[in-house]
């Protein structure tokens, strides 16, 4: 009678995980380019050191920026005085009318009483034609200060014109000028430069002179296939936006900081079904750095009441399907078809083909069949009154 060993299959909490291949990426990049044209006097930062955001990468020749801000602010030095000179004009001609429309109804005045006069005949009509005549004078000399007015109102909305064109111009040197030194636009770590002192560079340029990339924390993104994702999506118990994912470095260490899965992308890429995942993992020390080959492992559900049957106690016949030998009634070997889902670990996940209790076979297999009658014991134990379980 063979002697065989068994494990009773009991449920168990099983969590589910997939494992993908990825890449790393920074969390975030920015390729440096110049602002303005000109010569590169200094290279400000180490390649390879981390920098700050704000702080200055390279300095440009700013002698020519700042010989346009003083230019600038000369023109609007000049612009400002003639607004203040538009503004005297206008003040000093609202100041000759009002001493114009007084002279006028002074010659109105004396023109009524010069007409009542020559009516008395008292005065001469050649007295009375002079006062007309003042009026007449008076209120052409009236309407030349209006116009004078007028245009002086004309004269200082074009200064003022000016002067904010002037400011702008001020404005835009000034900036030019911040721009002669190229500064940082996030914090993390420089890299390579390529240009040295002396090089021409151009504003807007398609070649950055460096990159900075944040590299705490970082990104991995992993193909997915389409129906894995549904699964993901559809299946354990955590928050979608909150599963932990472990990562295994190119040596097959394991990273030692947890990261999360953050989000699938959208769209499907046609020509392999497949989504891209992305994971951020804390990056404190930089050990991960952009590009880097990885395997990440995906929690994708917990099955709280799983059948796990170890590999070895699991066979295939002829046409691949898998079967396992369970100690049965009267000791005898009984054979079970069985719907495997997936490895998990050194087990098998099985879903079909045994229930809870049921004695699995895993040691003593060779010649065995099923109906033949076996001395059974726990795995680990030497069966009573037998040989040592073979294989």
């Amino acid at each position: 009678m063979p002697s065989v060993s068994f494990v009773v299959v009991q449920p168990q909490r099983v969590e589910l995980t997939a494992e993908l291949p990825g890449r790393t990426a920074a969390y975030r990049a920015a390729e440096i380019r110049p602002q303005v044209s000109g010569i590169i006097q200094k290279r400000l930062f180490t390649e390879g050191a981390d920098v700050k955001a704000g702080e200055a990468l390279y300095q440009i020749d700013p002698a020519p920026f700042q010989a346009a801000l003083d230019n600038a602010e000369a023109s609007h030095l000049a612009s400002r005085k003639a607004a203040e000179r538009a503004q005297a004009a206008l003040k000093a001609g609202q100041a000759d009318l009002a001493r114009l429309r007084a002279t006028l109804s002074l010659a109105r005045s004396n023109s009524q009483r010069a007409d009542e006069l020559f009516k008395s005949k008292v005065n001469s009509a050649v007295q009375r034609d002079q006062a007309t005549t003042e009026v007449a004078v008076a209120e052409a000399t009236l309407a030349a200060a209006e116009a004078q007015v007028e245009s002086s109102k004309s004269a200082i909305a074009a200064a003022e014109a000016s002067v904010q064109q002037a400011e702008a111009a001020v404005k835009t040197a000034r900036i030019n000028l911040s721009y002669t030194k190229v500064t940082a636009p996030i914090s993390g770590r420089a890299g390579i430069s390529s240009v040295t002192e002396g090089a021409v560079v151009t504003a807007y340029q398609p070649a950055p002179l460096t990159t900075v990339q944040q590299l705490d924390p970082i990104y991995a993104d992993m193909p997915q296939s389409a129906a894995k994702l549904l699964q993901l999506n559809n299946g354990g118990q955590a928050a979608k936006n909150q599963r932990k994912v472990r990562l295994l470095l190119e040596n097959g260490a394991a990273y030692p900081l947890d990261g999360t899965l953050q989000f699938s992308d959208v769209t499907v890429e046609q020509s392999t079904g497949s989504v891209l995942l992305r994971a951020v993992f804390p990056n404190p020390d930089g050990l991960l750095l952009p590009g880097m080959f990885v395997r990440t492992l995906i929690q994708e559900g917990v099955r709280e009441q799983g059948l796990l049957v170890p590999q070895q106690g699991v066979s295939r016949n002829g046409k691949g399907q898998s079967f396992a030998l369970v100690v049965g009634a009267e000791s005898k070997a009984e054979m079970r078809m069985l719907t495997i889902e997936r490895a998990v670990e050194d087990k098998w996940l099985v879903s079909k083909g045994l229930i809870p209790g049921d004695k699995v076979i895993v040691e003593g297999l060779i010649m065995l069949r099923p109906g033949a009658e076996v001395k059974a014991a726990p795995f680990g134990e030497k069966p009573q009154g037998g040989a040592g379980p073979g294989r």
